[in-house]
């Protein structure tokens, strides 16, 4: 039994929800395992014509769980040179999975609320739809220190120049500009957010299977063409590099020291955004559903 997400299947849609809403629905190797057999599952369903993700709780998907790797628990065995080839193989099963929302051969759509950030991120993108609710934001803090984009969808998304601008200062980005600047396709009101992607997946579910398969794909060889195969490649092994620069190290050796939320405050405070912003300071005064 599933215990990070839940799902089911109505008017031939298959909604998969993530549960863990006190973790923000950061992402953990559980997580991962159990994303990666529903979309499956999802996939050999014949009943099964659209998949739409949605979340619990006052975030979409805060991110990867880094606290395990950014603070190791003492006592652990010496640390060992960096193995580019099995750090790849590690973040690539996270990828791998991420991207079965892309290569499904069904239309995926992802309604999101809250906080959509880091590797929160590089699970969505890979969604062929994004709708959010007007309070959400998206954004790739590990720009700033510690990681890259590792399915490296930014730019097919929104364009070059965009796609620089946000990730070379890697700012948090509101829900309405990201619609307007193409990263997603709309927002809708917090309230209505589920009903209105529902809506939309049911809207899809009206056409037969294999024509939602066929116009999957035709759209989808045009971002293969332009090369997402080599982007995800270079996207996944930088991010390994990323975490081990100088930089990277002198970052988890502060979150050793003062710990991962306190090192992550520091990165961001510069900024003034994400926990270290206005919108947050704004969403923690107001009571949580």
């Amino acid at each position: 039994m599933a215990r990070t997400l839940r799902a089911d299947t109505k008017n031939g849609v298959r909604s998969i929800v993530f549960s863990r809403a006190a973790e923000y629905n950061t992402i953990t190797p559980e997580f991962r395992d159990e994303l990666s057999a529903e979309i499956d599952e999802a996939e050999a369903d014949r009943n099964v014509r659209v998949i739409l993700l949605s979340a619990e709780g006052p975030a979409f998907c805060a991110g990867y769980d880094l606290r395990p790797a950014a603070v190791p628990p003492p006592g652990g065995p010496p640390a060992r040179v960096w193995d580019s080839a099995a750090d790849m193989h590690m973040i690539g099963r996270y990828v791998n999975v991420f991207l079965k929302l892309w290569y499904a051969s069904k239309p995926t759509i992802a309604a999101v609320h809250g906080w959509c950030v880091g590797g929160g991120t590089d699970m969505v993108l890979c969604a062929d739809i994004i709708v959010a609710g007007e309070s959400a934001s998206f954004g790739y803090p590990p720009a700033r220190v510690w990681g890259t984009p590792t399915t490296a969808m930014w730019v097919y998304r929104m364009g070059l120049e965009r796609a620089k601008r946000y990730l070379l200062t890697g700012d948090e980005i509101p829900a309405p500009e990201a619609a307007r600047i193409g990263l997603i396709l709309e927002t809708v009101p917090d309230d209505r957010l589920r009903a209105h992607a529902v809506a939309l997946a049911e809207r899809m579910a009206k056409l037969p299977l294999n024509q939602l398969q066929m116009l999957k794909l035709m759209c989808n060889h045009t971002a293969e063409n332009m090369g997402l195969q080599s982007s995800r490649l270079i996207g996944t092994l930088f991010d390994g590099i990323a975490r081990h620069t100088q930089e990277g190290l002198d970052f988890v050796k502060r979150a050793q020291a003062a710990g991962y939320r306190q090192a992550v405050r520091e990165r961001d405070d510069p900024f003034g955004d994400y926990g270290s912003g206005p919108r947050s300071r704004s969403r923690r005064k107001k009571p949580r559903k």
